[in-house]
Order: C-alpha cells, then sequence, then structure tokens
C-alpha cells in the first residue's frame, strides 16, 4: 500500500462497499494508526443484498471502533431524470456523499479501494473504447483529497490478508454477471492475458504510471502555450497551428472545458486553419480575425425589411443601417469598399429589400465574369460561418442587388456617366460605434 499519499495528521474518511477490498482498505488502515472513519453508500439498486451489505458494514465498524456513516439513494431515478448510465449515475451520487461527508467531518483524505486489477481493468477498456495517454494512463492516485493507496495491490493479496486476520467480507452478485463489460475484462480478458504474462496486473500498472508521467510533461507544454497564446476564451490560431500535434490538441481540449472526441478536435483545428466554425459537443469553436474563438454565438439571423427610396432601415440583428438615397447623377468620388453601393434606378426592378441569404442563392458580381453561389462567395471573402445569417442582402424583385461587404450585382452596377443614381450605404448603429 502506498502510504506516502496519506496524510500524516487528520482523519482518513473511507470509503467502503463491504466487498473484499474496501474492507481491506478499512481494516489496514485502523491497523496502521491512522484516524479512520467509513462511508458507506446504499446505491438502491439490489434490494435486500444492498440492504445487507451496509448492515455488515455497520456492524463491522462496531465491532472494531470505527466512526460509520451512511446515506441511501435512488440512482435509478437520478439515472433517468438526469437521462445518465446506471454506472455513471451510481459514480455521481457516490462521491457526492464521499464529498459532503468528509466536509461535515474535516477529514484531511478520503480513500477509495482501487486495486491494482481495478486499474488494469481501467487500462483495458480505455484502450478497447479508444483513448490517449490520460486514458490509457488508467486510475489516477489522487485527485484533490481523494487517494488511491491500494493501486500498487492487487486482489489476490487482499484476500490473502483477509483470510489470514479472518476478516469477512460481503460479495456483490452482480460482479459475476456478463451483462458488465468491466465483468468480462474482469473475468475472460485478465485472465487470458496472465497466460502470456503472469504479472500482467503489476506490468500494466508499471506501463501507466509512465504515460502519466508522459502526460503530465505534455500538459506541462500545453498550460505554458496556453499562457503565452491564450485568453479566457481563445487562442492565436497561428500559433495553435505551429504547435506540435499532441500540444495543439490538448490545447483545444482545455479551451473547449469538455471532453472532446478526435474527430472534433481535428474540426477546430480545421477552423482555426481554413475559417469558418466547428460546432463540437455544447459548443461552437470559430475562426475570427487571427483568433480561434470558443463559445462563438450563432448570429440571430435578419428577417426581410423594406428599403424605401429615399430613407432608411435599421438592422438590429447586424449592427447597422441602411440608407437610400437618389441623385441625378453618379458621384465624382466612387467609393469601392462594399458597404456603399451604386446602382441603376431603370435596372432595378420593383422595390429594394434587405434580407439574410437564402438557400441557392447565386449571382453575377461586378467585374467577376462569371456567376457564382452565395455560399462560395461569402467563404472567399472571409466571412465567419456564423455571421452568415446577419449578413444583409440587398434584393430586388428579379434577385440580389448587393451583399454587404461581399460585391454587387454586374446588372445593376452604375458606373462613370450614368444619371439617374440609387446609392444605398451601410453605417453602424449608434450603439455599435458609428
Amino acid at each position: 500500500m502506498n502510504t506516502d499519499l496519506l496524510p500524516r495528521e487528520g482523519l482518513i474518511l473511507c470509503a467502503v462497499s463491504g466487498g473484499a477490498d474496501s474492507v481491506y482498505l478499512l481494516v489496514r488502515l485502523a491497523e496502521l494508526g491512522y484516524d479512520v472513519a467509513a462511508a458507506h453508500y446504499n446505491h438502491g439498486l439490489r434490494g435486500a443484498e444492498a440492504d445487507r451489505d451496509e448492515q455488515f458494514v455497520r456492524a463491522l465498524c462496531r465491532a472494531r471502533g470505527i466512526p460509520f456513516y451512511t446515506e441511501k439513494g435512488d440512482v435509478g431515478a437520478f439515472a433517468s431524470r438526469e437521462r445518465l448510465g446506471i454506472e455513471e449515475a451510481a459514480r455521481i451520487l457516490r462521491y457526492d456523499f464521499l464529498e459532503r461527508t468528509a466536509d461535515e467531518l474535516g477529514a484531511a483524505a478520503i480513500a477509495t479501494a482501487h486495486t491494482a486489477n481495478d486499474n488494469a481493468e481501467t487500462v483495458l477498456l480505455h484502450l478497447a473504447r479508444g483513448a490517449g495517454l490520460r486514458g490509457l494512463g488508467g486510475i489516477p492516485s489522487r485527485r484533490g483529497r481523494i487517494v488511491r493507496p491500494m493501486l500498487d495491490v492487487t486482489r489476490a493479496e487482499v484476500e490473502r490478508y483477509l483470510e489470514e486476520k479472518g476478516v469477512g467480507y460481503v460479495q456483490d452478485a452482480t460482479n459475476a454477471s456478463g451483462d458488465y463489460a468491466r465483468n468480462r475484462v474482469r473475468h475472460q480478458a485478465v485472465p487470458a492475458l496472465e497466460t502470456v504474462n503472469p504479472a500482467f496486473v503489476r506490468t500494466v500498472g508499471q506501463t501507466a504510471a509512465l504515460l502519466r508521467e508522459d502526460e503530465a510533461f505534455l500538459q506541462s507544454l500545453t498550460e505554458a502555450f496556453l499562457a503565452r497564446y491564450g485568453d479566457e476564451n481563445s487562442l492565436d490560431a497561428k500559433a495553435l497551428l505551429a504547435q506540435p500535434g499532441p500540444v495543439a490538441a490538448r490545447a483545444v481540449r482545455s479551451m473547449a472545458g469538455r471532453p472532446l472526441e478526435a474527430v472534433h478536435v481535428q474540426a477546430a483545428l480545421k477552423a482555426a486553419r481554413e475559417g469558418g466554425a466547428a460546432d463540437v459537443p455544447g459548443l461552437r469553436i470559430a475562426r475570427a480575425g487571427d483568433r480561434l474563438v470558443f463559445g462563438a454565438s450563432q448570429g440571430p439571423g435578419l428577417p426581410d425589411r423594406a428599403l424605401p427610396v429615399p430613407g432608411e432601415t435599421v438592422l438590429p440583428e447586424a449592427g447597422l443601417v441602411v440608407r437610400a438615397e437618389k441623385f441625378t447623377a453618379m458621384p465624382r468620388v466612387v467609393h469601392k469598399s462594399y458597404n456603399i453601393f451604386f446602382f441603376q434606378c431603370e435596372n432595378i426592378c420593383g422595390s429594394i429589400a434587405v434580407t439574410a441569404r437564402r438557400p441557392g442563392d447565386s449571382f453575377r458580381p461586378a467585374g467577376r465574369g462569371c456567376t457564382k453561389k452565395l455560399k462560395q462567395l461569402l467563404m472567399e471573402s472571409g466571412v465567419p460561418a456564423w455571421e452568415r445569417d446577419s449578413l444583409p442582402v440587398l434584393r430586388d424583385e428579379t434577385g440580389i442587388l448587393a451583399v454587404y461587404g461581399v460585391g454587387a450585382a454586374e446588372r445593376v452596377c452604375a458606373g462613370p456617366g450614368d444619371r439617374d443614381i440609387i446609392q444605398v450605404s451601410f453605417r453602424p448603429t449608434p450603439e455599435q460605434g458609428g
């Protein structure tokens, strides 16, 4: 047992289910002279058998003079309400109970009875399901005040100790069931691998420890990168792409603040490289200028609005005001930025409206010599994906007249010497700083 993980002073709250491993933990720590208490969470999943386990731990603690604390929950109801698997729901409720109890008692540490066998099983499960260094590093020996001092103790050693000391424990019938993936790994995969290497369980533990060291080193590089190139919700996109793959992937996951699969990380890096956005679980990651923004919001969209000539229309969704004016001749100064447009009156069909983009939109931009899809033009112009639905599009009854920030249609553009001109200009709304 790794006693280096244990506090020299203060209470240690032991999570005790009543099974062999947790009974070993409690009895062994008491034998070594630590100040211990037992915490038992009754998940309410196995009826009378679960109540039997609780009574066993209570009696064990009474016989040894160890303080005992318990709580019963409805894991099934919690799992259904929160849409979680039973095992995940049970884990959440159990650790919540342990943390609350430790707070009430002022415990210096919470000790759980994960063994070398549990660690090997966890590594195999992560390997089977797909994992990086963190997953293949197995069960961490410490997480906050939660410590796992038995990761170097095998299940065989636990059972031998309890037999020598004459200490009983309870058996969970579900541990023999083939319905759970962990049980299949425990009863089939591990014994098969032990025929290849009798010390397989310990070997996996040693390998996992090395991988955790590698993970810690890569994480330190990632934290240094984030400190230099990151802020609260964005990263320098160019600097991110210059990082080695393992650091870039960790930086993306760290900024996202949630587990991401490899496909999500690659989508985020593509957004950093090519522009646009990546929608990952619960989050939009998008390139904005030279930054990769985590949590970029989708534009609110732009309803259709009439544009009187002369007159103006406010576009609050885009933070713009659009104004139309009539001139008898083309102004001497021709604005080439795409926020002021000049149209020939005779080429406009009907009234003018300001709308959002529409599926299948296309037009022939002045000076381009070809008709192009608006979607392609927006990509070429570098308009962020999340802004495209609130980008103003000017239309008449025939089609697109112009797109703010992109260009005007060749069929209506006015030039030098033209008369009866409509000028349409965009400016920021006052609250946008215009």
